[in-house]
């Protein structure tokens, strides 16, 4: 991974932590702190008091992919939608690789989905590092802080091992315990991601702690808990964690699709503005084409997923003709500009999620009426009758969930390429749909660089 060094520096306006990464080529170690230099300040001042302590924590929702949260590049997004079926790539560079299943272990995008969240883990522990058993801060804010910290740990962790299998577990800033680490077992990786949520749902309150829904609450906690239950098989934890969710009465599906992804949407559990000066959210930037043609397109498979009159197909899927052929892109996110108004957000987890984990738990449990129900809440909001999938077929009921995940979480957190992996489906869908699958592929390489300074790591089968 990018290693970094930790310091606190002073500007003109605000005591802030500030993380530098190194380059591939300079790092030695997992964790270096360097000497404090002159313009800085100590850890123990950075979180001396609630205020202080602040201006660290904001910086781990800092929509900045490297040095802030580091899922606000789309990467995560275009590579799981190359792998799966559900984008294209009109151009030659390393991303056609996730396409056509010819990663290597120097593919750049790699090294960014390695890295960034490794810088951003280390961001994390450095504040539950600061704020555990600070006499300068109350028990509450204590409560709090590690509560948030543990939700957005636990949120990295599970991308990274359903990206990469076991990766090594970091969970200290202490550089002489994390300077070569092996790689932890998938199950390990688990076991802390539902440690750190099991605790987290002890310490948040209902309530977000500040305005908007950027920084995580108790339901926060409790719908990323069900979502890491229903990939563990886990069916009962996942239903009565999301229902839990859904019952609350926080939370409401928005009747307008076009309104999902607004700032205030009534349908986010965990929503981050994209406050990165001109540019909105990145899905925008990336997927939504400003003058020529569509760097990344939809695929056939998953346009001809959507059933005639579907609102998502209309409201969540733009168009566009190149040399006499009609092309379509993701169009969930519009605004390819910061001041476009309604102002949209980076969504990371939503009520219609939780549905749909809601749907598969039930249908697993033999529950097929109340999975069926959340299918067709889903569906009614999209303006299709209910599923024709009969309530006495196990069989049919996951499968219309199962559709449903497709065209209602396209282009959504790796979802799509996820779920083809956790049901085993992979090999059948993907090797029926394009060449060069196999079962290597399931997982990414581990970025090259970081074999060669570590050698306790090791590559994955086929890479």
């Amino acid at each position: 991974m990018i290693m970094k060094k930790i310091f606190f520096t002073i500007n003109k306006t605000v005591i802030g932590l500030v993380f530098v990464a190194l380059s591939f080529a300079s790092c030695k170690k997992l964790i270096e702190i360097p000497a404090n230099p002159p313009s800085s300040i100590t850890q123990k001042q950075q979180f001396a008091d609630s205020s202080t302590a602040m201006t660290a924590i904001a910086g781990i929702y800092a929509y900045n992919a490297g040095n802030g949260f580091a899922y606000s590049d789309a990467a995560l997004t275009y590579s799981t939608g190359f792998s799966s079926d559900e984008l294209s790539y009109t151009r030659s560079n390393d991303n056609q690789q996730f396409y056509n299943y010819t990663l290597t272990p120097l593919n750049t995008g790699i090294s960014s989905l390695w890295s960034y969240p490794y810088q951003s883990i280390y961001q994390v522990n450095a504040v539950l590092n600061g704020v555990t058993n600070n006499s300068g801060l109350s028990s509450s804010f204590q409560k709090q802080i590690t509560g948030e910290m543990e939700v957005v740990r636990s949120l990295y962790y599970f991308n990274m091992v359903n990206l990469f299998g076991g990766v090594p577990l970091v969970t200290s800033t202490s550089y002489s315990t994390t300077d070569r680490l092996p790689r932890a077992t998938v199950a390990a990786i688990y076991t802390q991601v539902l440690t750190d949520l099991t605790d987290a749902r002890k310490k948040l309150t209902a309530t977000y702690p500040s305005a908007g829904r950027a920084r995580p609450n108790l339901y926060t906690a409790i719908a990323l808990l069900a979502k890491v239950n229903l990939y563990q098989n886990n069916w009962q934890s996942a239903y009565n964690e999301a229902d839990s969710v859904i019952r609350s009465g926080n939370y409401n599906l928005e009747p307008s699709l076009n309104n999902v992804f607004l700032d205030g949407s009534n349908e986010a559990i965990w929503q981050l503005p994209a406050n990165q000066g001109y540019y909105g959210v990145a899905d925008a930037q990336y997927f939504v084409p400003f003058f020529s043609t569509p760097g990344y397109l939809l695929t056939a498979p998953l346009l001809n997923a959507f059933e005639t009159g579907d609102q998502r197909l209309q409201n969540w899927v733009a168009s566009t003709t190149v040399n006499g052929n009609t092309v379509s892109y993701p169009y969930k996110y519009k605004n390819t500009s910061a001041s476009t108004t309604p102002t949209e957000d980076q969504m990371v987890l939503r009520l219609g999620e939780l549905y749909l984990i809601r749907a598969e738990a039930a249908a697993h449990l033999s529950n097929l009426t109340q999975a069926l129900a959340d299918v067709n809440t889903i569906r009614a909001r999209a303006g299709l009758a209910a599923s024709t999938a009969s309530a006495t077929s196990q069989v049919a009921v996951l499968n219309a969930v199962m559709h449903e995940r497709q065209v209602e979480l396209f282009c959504e957190w790796g979802n799509r390429w996820y779920d083809l992996k956790r049901t085993g489906t992979a090999a059948a869908v993907l090797g029926a749909e394009k060449t060069g699958f196999s079962a290597n592929a399931e997982l990414y390489p581990i970025p090259q660089a970081q074999i060669l300074l570590n050698n306790l790591l090791t590559q994955n089968p086929g890479y």
